[in-house]
């Protein structure tokens, strides 16, 4: 299990597992929240079981990984034009942060389904 474009997407899911688990333990210990952690659990766990079957090999997470990388380049493209709240947040620097963004995981999903082979026929 190497980092390559064919697993790209699988490990930013397994990033995100991560980041959701660490958030579940700081809306517990620090928050001393009981029911959000729960919420924020059940991402990890879905994320993180669409890291591990895509990371071995499993097509049909490959693909679930795919169609999240193409939703959140489409999330970052709307974004250049239509988005106040990233504007205020990031202000002069917004265009410096989303533009590089936005190609950036354009080419890792186009890389990642052309290396993974998810839309050729076989």
């Amino acid at each position: 299990m190497r980092f390559n474009f064919s697993t790209t997407l699988d490990w930013f899911m397994a990033l995100l597992a991560l980041l959701a688990s660490f958030a579940v333990l700081q809306t517990f210990i620090i928050g001393q929240h009981y029911i959000i952690p729960s919420v924020i659990l059940v991402m990890a766990v879905i994320f993180g079981n669409l890291a591990w079957f895509a990371l071995h090999q499993a097509r049909w997470a490959k693909l679930i990984n795919f169609w999240c990388g193409f939703l959140l380049t489409a999330h970052c493209f709307f974004a250049l034009f239509w988005s106040v709240k990233y504007r205020s947040l990031l202000a002069e620097q917004f265009e410096l942060v989303f533009v590089p963004l936005t190609f950036v995981l354009f080419v890792l999903t186009c890389l990642y389904a052309k290396n993974n082979k998810l839309f050729i026929k076989s």
